[in-house]
């Protein structure tokens, strides 16, 4: 995927009737499928059953097998409850018959209330200031591991520009932190809350557990380690558009017994506090052949 509209294509699915869609995948460089994309796809499943008025202000998520990225997935959307003020929707994804993936969601009308926010980051290197992913591999891609390599050759629709730099061949712990700035390619106008929101969902499965390895940098790495997302779940606050950079600010409370947490916040440039995650996954070490 070269843009924002290949990436909406992939996740916008097709409507099989009584609360069944189809999506199909598109490799981001593992070998089973993007967790984000079923999170995002299964969220456009859940959107189109969902009362126009209310907008997603969370979700729970656990993924239960590997997806195989030459099946297509299919998503049963169950109405919980339609209330006065909240919907809930539960999403199961499956291929063949086996589940790999389930959601619950809710949805909200809109309402007036309190207000406050957790604030940005200061002094943070601004995105003019670093170097993307495409940047790094161009600079650097003779020096990296090839299973880096391999990851940052892949066009996405989106760009990354990480704020703490690390060197591969460096070994040495680092703090549990990954700031990231990260921007949509292509034309992003005109897009509704709703789709924002599955688009946000999508990109929040990217670098949220490399906060998890940081800590054990010096004998862990992306190479030797079997790392998959558990469970994902995000809470939305504010609407917001994709015209300049965000920010991904992630931090890793615990990692232990071959699972790590991460949680983070994501913000418009200006500061705008937009949505929160949370991320256990696997962090399994590999043994040596």
């Amino acid at each position: 995927m070269k843009n924002t509209q290949e990436l909406l294509n992939i996740l916008t699915l097709d409507d099989l009737g009584e609360g069944n869609f189809n999506g199909v995948s598109r490799d981001i460089g593992s070998p089973n499928v993007f967790g984000g994309q079923v999170l995002a796809q299964a969220l456009n499943a859940a959107y189109r059953t969902t009362p126009k008025e209310r907008i997603l202000h969370s979700l729970h998520s656990y993924f239960l097998e590997a997806g195989n990225l030459e099946l297509p997935i299919t998503y049963n959307v169950q109405t919980i409850r339609d209330g006065g003020s909240f919907s809930t929707r539960r999403v199961t994804a499956h291929q063949k018959n086996k589940t790999i993936f389930i959601l619950s969601c809710s949805f909200h009308k809109k309402e007036e209330g309190y207000e406050h926010q957790k604030l940005i980051k200061k002094d943070l290197k601004q995105p003019e200031e670093l170097l993307s992913w495409t940047d790094m591999l161009d600079q650097f891609g003779a020096f990296l591991p090839k299973k880096m390599k391999d990851f940052l050759s892949i066009e996405r629709p989106i760009d990354f520009k990480p704020v703490q730099i690390v060197n591969p061949l460096d070994r040495k712990d680092l703090p549990p932190v990954v700031d990231v700035w990260f921007k949509l390619k292509g034309e992003v106008s005109d897009l509704s809350l709703g789709i924002k929101q599955q688009i946000l969902t999508y990109i929040s499965d990217y670098n949220i557990l490399t906060a998890c390895l940081n800590p054990n940098a010096s004998v862990a790495n992306f190479g030797n380690t079997q790392m998959a997302s558990l469970d994902h779940s995000m809470w939305f606050y504010r609407d917001f558009d994709f015209n300049d950079w965000m920010l991904f600010s992630v931090e890793s409370p615990n990692t232990n017994g071959a699972r790590g947490f991460a949680c983070g916040n994501i913000y418009t440039r200006d500061g705008k506090l937009i949505a929160s995650v949370a991320q256990e996954g696997l962090m399994r070490p590999m043994k040596k052949k």
